[in-house]
């Protein structure tokens, strides 16, 4: 599809003023208005365009910033119509909601970029590791991913993990394979989501791999579960827990969860070895949540 005018002409007064998207976020950030470098990303590739009330405030912003004639931006904007791009993401939304439902708190953290999540890219690989204190807490998350790239242009991943304590206080982000982009943490969504950074816009076809951590600076709620969202066309997952040798669970189980609300099936206990680690590896990835649940002494079994 041709990028529509609107596309290209901001595409082309970002690159006149040389700003990053990062730092167009922040000046808009700094006239009250929130929008994530992936979503400015997607407007100025043709990918989305703005449409609610508050993106449509955001471009007024932009031509300010960027030093455009008043209307210059917003008079490019097509009427909404479905195109084949939007199918895509409508078909990314129907997966994501067939697991979540409809307006979670996964949808609610994501906001404008909801649409678009990773919608450029298939799931091929998923490995995190998680190491938990003494305390029970969950205090580092290791993941690493790869995906296949189905459009070109797509120059970012987004990652999003759901916490057990919010308030665990602030998350230092390090990513190993990729740069970082924006980090967002809302506490009363118990999401942290990070922006990971390609090294260059992608083509069709190929693959791409991201790793990364999150390091909790003082977390105190103890952790009961590790589990990740397989929506379609997962080929790998290997989910590893790690305990604080002075903090091992009585017991450890294996589950398949089809949607958020639905009952755990395929309950199978699964050891814990000599080094204190839980893993699973499960060879069936249906659609869900494929998770390691496990309890502590003294609580309910």
């Amino acid at each position: 599809m041709t990028d529509s005018s609107f596309a290209v002409a901001l595409r082309d007064a970002v690159t006149r003023r040389g700003l990053p998207l990062d730092r167009l976020c922040s000046r808009l950030a700094e006239r009250g208005i929130r929008l994530s470098p992936s979503t400015l990303s997607y407007w100025q590739r043709g990918r989305s365009q703005p449409e609610r009330a508050e993106s449509l405030r955001a471009v007024s912003e932009l031509e300010s910033i960027l030093k455009l004639p008043p209307e210059s931006l917003r008079a490019l904007i097509e009427p909404h119509r479905p195109r084949g791009k939007t199918v895509g993401r409508a078909e990314n939304v129907a997966a994501i909601r067939q697991i979540y439902g409809t307006d979670s708190l996964h949808e609610r953290a994501l906001g404008e970029d909801f649409p678009n999540f990773n919608s450029g890219l298939r799931g091929l690989s998923t490995r995190d590791f998680v190491w938990l204190g003494r305390n029970r807490a969950i205090h580092r998350i290791q993941a690493s991913q790869v995906f296949q790239v189905l459009e070109d242009g797509v120059d970012r991943v987004v990652a999003l993990h759901s916490l057990d304590d919010p308030n665990a206080g602030p998350i230092d982000v390090v990513v190993h394979s990729g740069r970082l982009g924006q980090v967002r943490h809302e506490p009363q969504s118990s999401f942290v989501v990070v922006e990971i950074l390609l090294d260059r816009p992608m083509r069709s076809g190929t693959t791409v791999y991201v790793e990364y951590e999150l390091r909790f600076t003082d977390p105190q709620l103890p952790s009961t579960t590790l589990q990740r969202a397989v929506r379609h066309g997962l080929r790998d997952l290997m989910l590893v827990a790690r305990f604080h040798p002075d903090a091992i669970p009585t017991n450890c189980h294996r589950f398949h969860q089809p949607r958020v609300n639905s009952a755990r099936e395929q309950v199978r206990r699964i050891a814990i070895d000599a080094s204190h680690t839980a893993h699973l590896l499960p060879s069936v990835r249906a659609l869900g949540f494929h998770g390691i649940s496990w309890s502590w002494p003294g609580s309910e079994d």
